[in-house]
C-alpha cells in the first residue's frame, strides 16, 4: 500500500514538474501573455502626458505583461516630458519605445527612458535642443538642466552619454558619425542600432513583438478618446490664449449688446473648452472652475453695488482660477496678458464702429447736454454785440451795466472803468459780456 502511494506521489510530482516546465515554455513563447501598445503621436504637451499617465497605469491595473509607446513626434514641452519619463520609471512593466517615424526633442527623451528603444527602418531620433516659443535657443540655465537630464536617461539603460549630450548641445562633435561643431546629433535607425543607442530594427509590430518573444501575445491597444484629443488641443500652449481671448472678449462685447447673442456664447464656450481641457488633462481641478465663477459672480455684482472692493475680489478670483488651471505659471500669465490686450483694442473698434447698445444702458448714462438738444445753463445774449450802455457800477474788471432798463453783468478786457462810464458791448458768448470804454472819436 505504501508503495502504490508512493507511486501516485511520485507520477503527481513528474506531472506537476512538466506542467511548470510547459507553462513555462508556453509564456516564453508569448502564450497567455498581453502586450499593450499606446500611441506618443504630435506634440508632446501636458494633455498627452495626462493621457500617457492615465493609459500606463491602466495597464498595470489589468495586468499588462509589456508596454510599447509607438514614438512619432516632433518633441513639446520639457516639463510634460519630464512627467512622462517619471511615469515609466515608476511603472513595473517592461516598456519598449518603438519609434514609428521620428523620434525628436522630447520625444527623444521619452524613448531613452524606455527599457529598450526599437526603430523602424529609415527612422530618426535626436536633435533634442530646448528651444521657446518664439523658436530661439533657451537659456544657459534651462539648456543646462535638460542637457543633465538627457545624459541622465542614456545612463538609465547604459548608453555612451556622449550621443545624448551631443543631441542637445551642438559644441559637441562626433567625427565618426560626421556631426561637426554647430550641428546637433541626429541618429537614423542602423547608426542608433551601432551606437546602441537601439536594440532592434523591426519593420512592422509582427516583427517587434517576435523580437520580445511576445509574438503569439494578446495585443490591446491603448487609443485617445474623444475627451482625451480634445484636451490635448485645448492644453496647446498656442491654443489657449486663443481660448482666452475669445472667453474675455466675447463676454465683454455681450455687454455692448443687448440681451445674449452670439459673442456672449462664443466666449461662455471658450472659458468652458479651456477649463474642460484642462480638468481632463488633470491640469485642473473643481476648485479652479468653481473660483473662476465666483470671480465673475463678484464683478457683476460690482455693477451694482458701490465701492470698488467687490470688483477687486472679483478680478483677483478670476486670475486665481485661470492661474490654478493653467498648469505652466509662465505660459498662463502669458496667455492672460494677450487675452487682456485682445479685449482691449477689440472693445475699442467694436465702440468706435457700433457704438453702445447694451445691458448696462439703462444703468449709466450715456447721454450729455448740449444746446442742440435744448439744454441751457443760462440764457444767450447774442444780440447785445455792438450795442452801448452806461457802467452802472465801477469794472473792476467786472461789473454791471444798464443797458436801456435792464442791468446786465459785464467784464471788460481787463481795463478799470469808472461807474457811469459810456461803454460798448464788443463781445456776447454765453453767459459772458465783454465791454470796452468808448474813446471820443466812436
Amino acid at each position: 500500500m505504501k508503495r502504490v502511494r508512493l507511486f501516485i506521489y511520485l507520477i503527481c510530482l513528474i506531472w506537476g514538474i512538466y506542467g511548470v516546465l510547459s507553462t513555462s515554455q508556453v509564456f516564453a513563447a508569448g502564450k497567455g501573455k498581453t502586450v499593450t501598445f499606446i500611441p506618443v503621436e504630435h506634440e508632446v504637451e501636458r494633455g498627452l502626458e495626462a493621457f500617457l499617465d492615465r493609459s500606463i497605469h491602466k495597464a498595470e491595473k489589468d495586468g499588462t505583461d509589456h508596454i510599447v509607446l509607438e514614438i512619432y513626434t516632433p518633441g513639446g514641452r520639457v516639463d510634460a516630458a519630464l512627467h512622462i519619463a517619471k511615469v515609466m520609471r515608476e511603472s513595473e512593466i517592461p516598456i519598449t519605445a518603438y519609434v514609428v517615424k521620428n523620434a525628436f526633442s522630447a520625444g527623444a527623451y521619452i524613448a531613452l527612458n524606455a527599457d529598450q528603444i526599437v526603430m523602424k527602418p529609415s527612422t530618426t531620433i535626436g536633435s533634442a535642443a530646448v528651444i521657446d516659443s518664439q523658436g530661439n535657443t533657451a537659456g544657459q540655465k534651462a539648456e543646462s538642466a535638460w542637457k543633465a537630464e538627457m545624459l541622465a536617461a542614456a545612463e538609465l539603460n547604459e548608453r555612451t552619454p556622449v550621443y545624448a549630450e551631443a543631441m542637445v548641445d551642438p559644441d559637441v562633435e562626433i567625427p565618426e558619425l560626421g556631426v561637426e561643431k554647430g550641428e546637433l546629433l541626429t541618429l537614423t535607425a542602423s547608426e542608433a542600432l551601432k551606437v546602441g543607442y537601439a536594440e532592434k530594427i523591426a519593420e512592422d509590430r509582427q516583427e517587434l513583438l517576435a523580437y520580445l518573444n511576445l509574438d503569439e501575445a494578446k495585443v490591446l491597444e491603448s487609443n485617445p478618446t474623444f475627451a482625451d484629443k480634445v484636451a490635448r488641443f485645448v492644453t496647446n500652449p498656442v491654443v489657449v490664449p486663443i481660448l482666452l481671448s475669445l472667453g474675455s472678449l466675447g463676454l465683454v462685447l455681450e455687454l455692448y449688446t443687448p440681451g445674449f447673442g452670439i459673442a456672449g456664447s462664443i466666449g461662455a464656450l471658450s472659458l468652458l473648452l479651456f477649463f474642460y481641457g484642462h480638468m481632463i488633462a488633470g491640469l485642473a481641478g473643481w476648485e479652479a472652475l468653481i473660483l473662476f465663477g465666483v470671480g465673475l459672480v463678484l464683478l457683476i455684482l460690482e455693477l451694482f453695488l458701490p465701492g470698488g472692493i467687490i470688483g477687486i475680489l472679483g478680478v483677483l478670483a478670476v486670475l486665481t482660477g485661470l492661474i490654478m488651471a493653467g498648469g505652466s505659471l509662465s505660459g498662463i500669465l502669458i496667455s492672460i496678458a494677450i487675452a487682456i490686450v485682445v479685449t482691449i483694442i477689440g472693445s475699442y473698434f467694436f465702440l468706435r464702429s457700433f457704438g453702445y447698445n447694451g445691458s448696462l444702458k439703462k444703468l449709466v448714462l450715456f447721454d450729455s447736454t448740449s444746446s442742440e438738444k435744448g439744454y441751457l445753463s443760462h440764457k444767450e445774449r447774442e444780440d447785445l454785440t455792438g450795442r452801448i450802455g452806461v457802467t452802472a457800477t465801477t469794472l473792476r474788471p467786472s461789473g454791471s451795466l444798464r443797458l436801456d432798463d435792464e442791468f446786465i453783468d459785464v467784464v471788460t478786457e481787463g481795463s478799470y472803468i469808472e461807474k457811469g462810464t459810456p461803454v460798448k458791448i464788443i463781445k456776447a458768448s454765453g453767459g459772458r459780456v465783454v465791454v470796452r470804454e468808448i474813446e471820443n472819436n466812436e
